[in-house]
């Protein structure tokens, strides 16, 4: 590939060399030019042996240029290297290479004389030049004895000095601009340069033709195509010789057409003359012959034609005519006709030996012949004149005779002699009409075409005749020729035409029979990786446009990374030109994608694999330490999706709809192969993981996103499911499970701690509740805190363990809190035994005695029982209100952040989701509210019990109504229960105060139900004891009621309502109690009750306290209950 970039820019070199040449010794800058001997005008001097330092010297210094000294001074550079003669002492050119040489030279050069010429030191030849940069005291002093010149060097003029004024080669900066005569022509050589393109590397767009055995090279090709047109236009009599005395008036002429604006173009095309004259002069010109060739072909075609009536210029045998009818007197130098007599020779051999269409049926006899006689002609060059000149002449007679018949066989239908078909082998004749094609772009500017391309192309048909060109091949030559032409300039317009063109190419059936066949039969060998391989037309032609624009949209991320309208006409041109292969039977190029849709699909597998590991390689350059590669990847990834959606996939998925998942699926794959082994390690929530799961959940999620939205609604899910889903959520539950577990078990060893640890103590007056529920609060807190600072993906799984954990720990607190509770029974004293009435002295005994041994808890649970004091319960009933009226607010957070942290979830799952937290919701933490209730109910109960029960047990249950119900009324139980109330409210909060005193109504109702039916031997009621009974109860009610300020009426006397009957059956005389008593036996046993809506036991316990013989002897009779001094 650089070896064929260096001759592209060595051949442009000589051509730019050749035109400034002309243009200065044309023009006024040479005051006078001596031509060498054998020389009328410039057009007979190879410009190419005329060294321009001699010129660009004469001209500065105003003298006379002798050509035959040019061209011998040029001849003498060769043998030198060539300096770039910047004055600078710190660079220079090394012709060897360094890094095989060794360093350079340490020492200093020794002074130069002025007066003295400068000796040239000559570097050791090498077929690169290196540049290097060094102090002039680094240089060998030594002088170096000059070696033979390098054939690579020796092809391009050098300067023979260092430093000396007479020698240093010019530019054309150096010319004076005084010295021009027009202002404008500085202008034209400026323009020129800008003008000329930077040419992009085609050397991966090379025909699929074999090469030239003969080392024939482009220059000789476009030579000999421009013969071949020359012999076209002149059978249709459109050849003239024109008159050498038009380039004497044509001052930059020339230079003016190169340098030309766009403006000006229009007016220096229509100086061209009318008709086909000017047409041919202008392709001339853009075929880049010169005026001297051209005249000699003209003449020499014409010549060729005299004696040959009736013979169409076009069916001559061009090369062997022109050697026949152009001597060597008619060139002005003898290397250049030698290099002329070679390209027309070579053209013979190898148009009728190398690549006929018809092989030789004589056993090659003819061939060898042909090569004989070919050899002679040009050995005979190198004869004396007089025998050379015979020996050429025979031989040139003999290979008319045996070319002529070779050239007129009918190898493509045509009659014997009809045209002459001088190079059968299509491989020559495509090449020819290639440069013939090339024709049409502007030599300024190659990447627009000339404004005569019709003129052009209509001229170009004349050639078809001798070329063996039809539509089929026009149209694929033109295409190919602009699309290379498109890879050279980058030009977008030459990609449309090249399109144009291949959708001009007739399909196979649209061929007529014969041209099928013609097609078919147009096939050649080239080497390949597994030896030769026969290639046809369209093959060899459309072969490497595909393959280039394959490889292009092989790797379409780095080829059109800005924007898609390139590439949808490279997609265009790769369609159309494998649609036309694939017409063709399989053999030169095997294809075992089937569909179009299965081309675009290697197109997005490749181009994906290949972005994915660029990618890669980014990643693994950066700096990680702030961040997992894995999950720098993943974003990398997810931006090269993004951009492919955006970019790429629109053009793609024209042609394949499943464009778009083959590239997401296939990136889902890549970047599952690279995270997979982290996920099999994860064991942890570690930094990299949480880092890595959730980088990778959302390029999954993105990657689902994208196929759902450019897949139709009822095959996304179907596209999904192939997708081998990443499991992220499932692994990073199980990992956040553990963790989760072990923050639950942390927050139940603070939650035992803090209970241990409080001594129910208010935080403040306005904050009545204990620290142990603040410091519970805040652990939890904390831990849901952390639950949602992981990043990692989650189930709703997790969540529900999360809110189990916390629902535990609130319950395991209410526990603890009750656990120290004692028991109802600790509370309340034993129910005394039931005794029937005696005497007075009997019953004093009795009382005397009782008291003297009464059944209470031992001292250890009775100091235990004390400590809960009323304002402790208070604190608790506080505390556990304060956590039943938090647990709303945390579950409403906990909820608020789950619902942030997952808000880009697909429906499917966001509706699943949604069911399962409506479910969750119910009972997310009913088993902490229903256990803090009952807590609070059961310190409530246990409140109202001690207090009334154990703190009050002397004045209420003991005392009340001993000796009888006139001396002990329940008024003096009222202000010490009126200190305990106020003691209650003054702590617990307001919305428990209700709860709590309806819990100390409760159990005053219980005491007083205790006092007047299980109140012991010490205790007797007459029915008039009712009345005051009643009174009590009142007493009690509006106690309670405190005129509006306390509990509800209604709830009172709800509660009041129990007492108040069993009050009533002391009213009652003892005959109709005894009578009820008997009835409600017999109804009891039927399932009834009594006439006075009294149980058997209420009704048995008011006869035992009734103070009556009568009653006493019918308990004695019926129940044998003993009397009270038993």
């Amino acid at each position: 590939m650089e070896e064929e970039n260096a001759v592209e820019l060595l051949q442009r070199y000589r051509r730019d060399r050749r035109v400034l040449l002309d243009y200065i010794l044309s023009g006024s800058l040479i005051k006078k030019v001596l031509m060498p001997p054998g020389a009328v005008s410039l057009d007979d001097v190879d410009l190419d042996q005329v060294s321009v330092d001699y010129v660009l010297s004469c001209s500065k210094k105003g003298a006379m240029v002798e050509l035959s000294e040019a061209i011998r001074e040029y001849h003498d550079s060769t043998e030198f290297p060539n300096m770039n003669n910047t004055g600078s002492a710190n660079e220079f050119f090394l012709v060897t290479n360094p890094e095989s040489s060794g360093s350079p030279p340490k020492r200093a050069p020794p002074p130069i004389p002025a007066s003295a010429p400068s000796s040239i030191p000559i570097l050791t030849p090498s077929p690169a030049p290196v540049l290097a940069s060094s102090p002039i005291s680094d240089l060998e002093t030594s002088p170096i004895p000059p070696l033979a010149a390098s054939p690579i060097m020796s092809s391009v003029s050098k300067s023979v000095s260092l430093n000396s004024t007479r020698d240093r080669e010019l530019s054309i900066d150096d010319i004076d601009i005084d010295d021009l005569e027009e202002d404008d022509d500085v202008d034209e050589v400026d323009s020129l340069r800008m003008s000329r393109r930077k040419p992009n590397d085609a050397a991966d767009l090379v025909l699929g033709l074999p090469s030239f055995a003969t080392g024939i090279t482009e220059d000789d090709l476009r030579e000999t195509a421009y013969e071949v047109l020359l012999a076209s236009a002149g059978a249709s009599g459109g050849l003239i010789v024109p008159s050498k005395e038009k380039k004497k008036d044509r001052k930059s002429k020339l230079m003016r057409k190169l340098g030309r604006s766009k403006s000006e173009h229009v007016k220096v095309q229509s100086q061209r003359a009318p008709g086909l004259v000017g047409l041919l002069e202008a392709m001339r010109v853009q075929m880049e012959v010169s005026e001297a060739m051209d005249i000699r072909t003209r003449q020499g075609l014409l010549n060729a034609l005299v004696g040959k009536v009736g013979k169409r210029m076009d069916t001559l045998l061009i090369p062997l005519e022109l050697l026949c009818c152009i001597s060597r007197t008619e060139f002005s130098d003898k290397k250049a006709y030698i290099r002329w007599q070679k390209r027309q020779l070579n053209m013979l051999e190898e148009g009728l030996i190398n690549h006929p269409a018809v092989g030789f049926g004589e056993s090659g006899r003819k061939a060898s012949e042909l090569r004989i006689l070919l050899a002679k002609i040009e050995e005979s060059e190198s004869l004396p004149p007089s025998t050379g000149g015979l020996q050429r002449t025979e031989c040139l007679r003999s290979l008319r005779e045996i070319a002529i018949p070779l050239a007129e066989r009918p190898a493509r239908g045509d009659l014997t002699g009809e045209v002459c078909h001088w190079a059968d082998g299509y491989h020559l004749n495509v090449r020819l009409y290639e440069k013939l094609l090339l024709s049409v772009f502007d030599i300024l500017d190659e990447g627009k075409l000339t404004e005569e391309v019709e003129e052009i192309l209509e001229l170009l048909k004349s050639t078809w005749r001798v070329l063996g060109i039809n539509e089929t091949i026009h149209y694929t030559c033109y295409a190919w020729v602009l699309f290379r032409q498109f890879v050279i300039t980058s030009e977008h317009g030459m990609l449309r035409h090249a399109i144009e063109q291949l959708k001009k190419i007739p399909l196979k059936e649209q061929r007529g029979p014969q041209e099928r066949l013609h097609l078919k039969s147009l096939q050649s060998k080239i080497e390949g990786e597994n030896g030769f391989r026969d290639i046809n037309f369209l093959h060899s032609f459309l072969s490497p446009i595909k393959k280039w624009a394959d490889k292009q949209l092989g790797d379409y991320h780095l080829h059109f990374a800005q924007g898609s309208v390139m590439m949808e006409e490279i997609v265009a041109v790769a369609m159309i030109s494998r649609r036309l292969l694939l017409e063709e039977p399989v053999g030169a190029i095997e294809s075992t994608l089937v569909t179009d849709q299965e081309q675009i699909e290697a197109y997005v597998s490749s181009s994906t694999k290949h972005a994915f590991a660029r990618i890669l390689q980014v990643v693994e350059t950066l700096d990680t330490t702030h961040e997992h590669p894995l999950a720098l990847l993943a974003e990398e990834t997810k931006k090269l999706l993004n951009k492919a959606t955006a970019l790429y996939m629109p053009v793609l998925s024209r042609r394949n709809p499943q464009a778009t998942f083959v590239a997401a699926s296939l990136l889902h794959r890549l970047y599952g192969n690279k995270l997979k082994p982290f996920l099999d390690g994860a064991e942890h929530l570690t930094e990299d993981v949480v880092s890595v799961f959730p980088a990778a959940d959302s390029l999954e999620q993105c990657i689902i996103a994208v196929i759902t939205t450019s897949c139709e609604e009822g095959t996304a899910d179907a596209y999904c499911r192939k997708l081998t889903q990443y499991q992220i959520e499932t692994i990073s539950g199980t990992l956040v499970m553990r963790w989760v577990n072990a923050q639950l078990a942390r927050v139940l060893g603070w939650v035992e701690r803090a209970i241990q640890q409080e001594r129910w103590d208010p935080i403040s007056p306005q904050q009545r509740h204990a620290n142990s529920i603040v410091e519970v609060y805040r652990i939890v807190e904390e831990t849901v805190d952390q639950f949602f600072a992981l990043k990692v993906p989650m189930r709703s799984a997790e969540l529900s363990s999360l809110f189990r954990g916390i629902d535990n720990a609130f319950q395991v607190y209410a526990s603890h809190v009750v656990d120290k509770l004692a028991s109802k029974e600790d509370l309340i004293p034993p129910v005394p035994i039931l005794t029937r009435y005696k005497k007075e002295a009997g019953i004093k005994a009795f009382v005397k005695k009782e008291l003297m041994d009464p059944r209470l808890p031992d001292e250890r649970r009775s100091s235990e029982i004390n400590v809960q004091t009323t304002p402790t319960l208070c604190v608790q009933l506080n505390t556990l209100y304060y956590a039943i009226s938090q647990l709303n607010k945390l579950e409403d957070s906990i909820w608020e952040r789950w619902t942030r942290k997952k808000p880009q979830e697909r429906s499917i799952k966001r509706s699943t989701d949604e069911k399962s937290r409506s479910s969750m919701q119910k009972d997310t933490f009913d088993g902490s509210r229903k256990d803090i209730n009952a807590a609070i109910d059961r310190i409530c109960e246990y409140t109202g019990t001690k207090v009334i029960f154990w703190d009050l047990r002397e004045p209420f249950i003991d005392n009340l109504y001993k000796p009888n119900v006139t001396h002990s009324r329940l008024e003096a139980i009222v202000e010490p229960l009126d200190m305990v109330l106020n003691q209650l409210c003054d702590i617990i909060v307001e919305p428990l105060r209700d709860r709590i005193v309806t819990g100390l109504l409760q159990a005053a109702l219980d005491g007083l139900l205790r006092v007047i039916l299980d109140g012991g031997p010490s205790r007797v009621f007459f029915p008039s004891d009712a009345k005051l009974l009643e009174e009590d109860l009142e007493v009690l009610k509006e106690f309670f009621i405190s005129g509006g300020d306390g509990l509800p009426r209604g709830v009172v006397e709800n509660q009041v309502a129990r007492v108040r009957h069993k009050i009533k059956l002391h009213s009652y005389e003892t005959r109709e109690l005894i009578e009820d008593l008997k009835s409600a036996s017999g109804s009891e046993m039927q399932g009834g009750r009594s006439n006075l809506g009294a149980d058997t036991n209420t009704l048995l316990r008011i006869l035992c306290h009734r103070s009556d013989s009568e009653a006493s002897h019918f308990l004695k009779k019926q129940f044998k209950i003993p009397r009270s001094a038993a």
